[in-house]
């Protein structure tokens, strides 16, 4: 920023810069001939020249006050008022040019600060692109603006490029940077056929893509658009400093009476209102709270406002999804039980060659399991769904079913199925059952797995002080009850509809409520509780656009974290306003004896606003009682003890947390 934009920018400061110069140089020359008198005070030029700057300078403070006093907010600016009043009155004009800038500066000093603390938000912003390279018919690359983009586009990315829009890859292999959107600072490697997000970073070599969404509904615009949103918020914080500031202003005008009583002169009470200036009030807490969503930023977490971190540091109950929020959301393949006469590998690769022709969640699980394990899968013929029962194909000449246990029996008279009896029925575990040539083949075991965080999450927010953790899950009880067992939460409602979920999260009595969760079916559970947390990485959109807080990470521990992050900056903040008071008391009181002049104890409160801002951005740093879990370091489910996981040990929660 120049000179000229500063002033542009910031008029108030650019006119006292002004007036002070013009004074001092007046006073140089020594053109400063008496002008008339007040309460038996000759008034020189200067001093006159100076008061009136001042005095206007107060009238658009009160002006400002009434403003705010209209909206419904506090007016804090009334001791800054009364001081540069009372320092014109007395003829302390210098002291009151010093509050004035101390005023206008403040402003500046402030946007200062912000603009170091939300660093993490507007780099989000800087970093978005505008432009794409789009892939034509001829083969030809023409760059056009990235509101041109459609689905279906090819589109080129060169090396250290940022993707533009999210897409399919169709280069062989790519190497890119996804901090930005998940906090993970080593590259990742992706091959042909995944999935790719807009706002990664191209590695070294040049790729070619396929866009499967415009810009405005890609991942990396949806980010930018709730960093505008958090980047415009206003803190009820700033309301708590606002009440702050009423008793502090009532003492600091009792005090400033009680020493002009004592002294006998107006002088003393100008002293005291000079250091009693509520600057420290105005700036703390919008620095911290600005910081603070910074730095959730950072970790992956956008906190859409500065209300919303307040809500956080107040949680004392905290409620989970189950599917695809505690777990993964997605099926996986966990054991292969083929029949006798059948291998494993023969049994996978017939099932995934069927399975490969359908949609369903369980399909898809055997099919990429498959394709994982380098399985070349043949051609399937005459595939087909059976509705409410499995899916059928010719593969190889041989009749491939793959579906449920009594549909495979009937095409498969007298046969005896897998052995199951070494799974946990309570688990989870869904068994697709599969018939070859009229025989039957065997069993394949699925299970949606319990992220391996999550037993972390729990304690750690257990040990933050929440009172109750609860999960709300539409899944049959027993499956819930084995997942809330592994996990030590507290509280488990299970077979909910999204209604359900809803009644339950406004009958929990431990408020303020934070609710995670990743679904479409979720968007109404969120909108009803306190602090709403969407899993934004893979969940729906209705769920992140309903949320208070979107987690772009995959890994629920960062529920956690949002919550210490919380206390941490409305720590801060009230730091930063407790030590902006105590300063400011304690100037008041060696003003109170005499011995500082007007114009040092204006100098001196600048001290305190500086203090008070340094104070404030701690808050883009982790505090000591923060959970801490790297990513790589993620604990498994339960405690991998040879005599049981931690449900069966009955661990107690701080063993459960040390386990992992």
């Amino acid at each position: 920023m120049t000179i000229r934009s500063f002033f542009r920018r910031y008029p108030w400061v650019a006119a006292t810069l002004s007036v002070g110069i013009i004074a001092l140089a007046l006073s140089a020359v020594g053109f400063s001939p008496v002008v008339g008198e007040i309460f038996g005070q000759q008034i020189t030029l200067v001093q006159a020249f100076v008061s009136a700057f001042a005095l206007v300078v107060a009238a658009d403070q009160f002006r400002g006050m009434i403003r705010d006093l209209m909206s419904g907010a506090w007016g804090i600016d009334l001791l800054a008022i009364v001081a540069i009043v009372a320092t014109v009155i007395v003829g302390e004009y210098a002291a009151a040019l010093v509050v004035c800038l101390m005023l206008s500066g403040g402003e500046a000093l402030e946007d200062y600060a912000a603009s170091r603390a939300r660093s993490e938000l507007t780099g989000l912003l800087s970093r978005a692109p505008q432009e794409a390279h789009r892939v034509e018919a001829d083969g030809s690359v023409v760059t056009v603006p990235i509101s041109d983009v459609h689905v279906g586009d090819t589109l080129m990315i060169r090396p250290s490029e940022v993707l533009p829009v999210d897409g399919i890859l169709l280069s062989e292999e790519a190497t890119m940077d996804e901090s930005s959107l998940t906090g993970e600072s080593l590259p990742v490697d992706r091959v042909a056929g995944d999935d790719v997000v807009s706002g990664a970073i191209n590695g070294a070599s040049a790729m070619r893509i396929r866009a499967t969404a415009d810009a405005e509904s890609s991942s990396y615009q949806k980010i930018v658009a709730l960093v505008q949103e958090a980047s415009e918020s206003r803190s009820p914080m700033v309301r708590l400093a606002d009440k702050v500031a009423v008793p502090f202003t009532i003492a600091a005008l009792a005090l400033a009476a009680f020493g002009w009583y004592i002294s006998g002169t107006p002088l003393r009470a100008a002293q005291i209102l000079v250091v009693a200036t509520p600057c420290p009030l105005l700036i703390a807490a919008p620095v911290a709270f600005m910081a603070g969503m910074s730095r959730s930023a950072r970790e992956g977490i956008i906190v859409k406002d500065g209300g919303t971190i307040e809500r956080l540091s107040r949680v004392r109950t905290a409620a989970f999804d189950k599917t695809g929020t505690l777990t993964f959301g997605e099926p996986k393949v966990t054991q292969l039980l083929p029949a006798p006469w059948l291998s494993e590998t023969d049994l996978l690769r017939g099932a995934a060659a069927v399975e490969a022709y359908s949609t369903h969640p369980l399909a898809r699980a055997i099919t990429a399991t498959a394709l994982r394990e380098g399985l070349d899968l043949p051609e399937a013929s005459d595939a087909r769904e059976v509705v409410s029962a499995g899916f059928c194909g010719v593969v190889g000449g041989a009749e491939v079913l793959v579906g449920k246990e009594a549909w495979i029996l009937d095409h498969t008279p007298g046969a005896q199925v897998a052995d199951d009896s070494h799974l946990d029925s309570s688990s989870g575990v869904s068994l697709v059952h599969v018939a070859i040539g009229g025989r039957y083949a065997g069993a394949i075991a699925l299970q949606d797995e319990v992220r391996p965080d999550a037993v972390a999450t729990v304690a750690h927010l257990l040990d933050m002080g929440l009172d109750d953790i609860v999960m709300l899950t539409g899944d049959a009880a027993d499956t819930a009850q084995r997942v809330g067992a592994d996990l030590a939460v507290t509280t488990i409602r299970a077979e909910l509809t999204p209604q359900g979920k809803v009644d339950a999260i406004e009958e929990i009595a431990h408020r303020p409520v934070m609710m995670v969760g990743d679904g479409v079916n979720d968007a109404p559970v969120l909108a009803a509780s306190d602090v709403g947390v969407a899993m934004g990485a893979r969940g729906s959109s209705a769920a992140s656009e309903t949320a208070d807080v979107v987690i772009m990470t995959d890994q629920i521990h960062r529920a956690a974290q949002a919550v210490g992050i919380g206390k941490r900056t409305t720590q801060v903040a009230m730091q930063a306003i407790g030590i902006g008071v105590a300063l400011s008391v304690g100037l008041m009181v060696v003003a109170l004896t005499g011995v500082m002049p007007a114009i040092v104890g204006a100098g001196a409160q600048e001290l305190v606003d500086l203090a008070c801002i340094l104070w404030a951005l701690r808050a883009m740093r982790p505090g000591p009682a923060e959970p801490r879990l790297a990513d790589r370091d993620a604990p498994a489910t339960g405690c991998g003890r040879a005599d049981g996981d931690c449900a069966a040990c009955s661990l107690r929660r701080e063993e459960l947390l040390a386990c992992a």
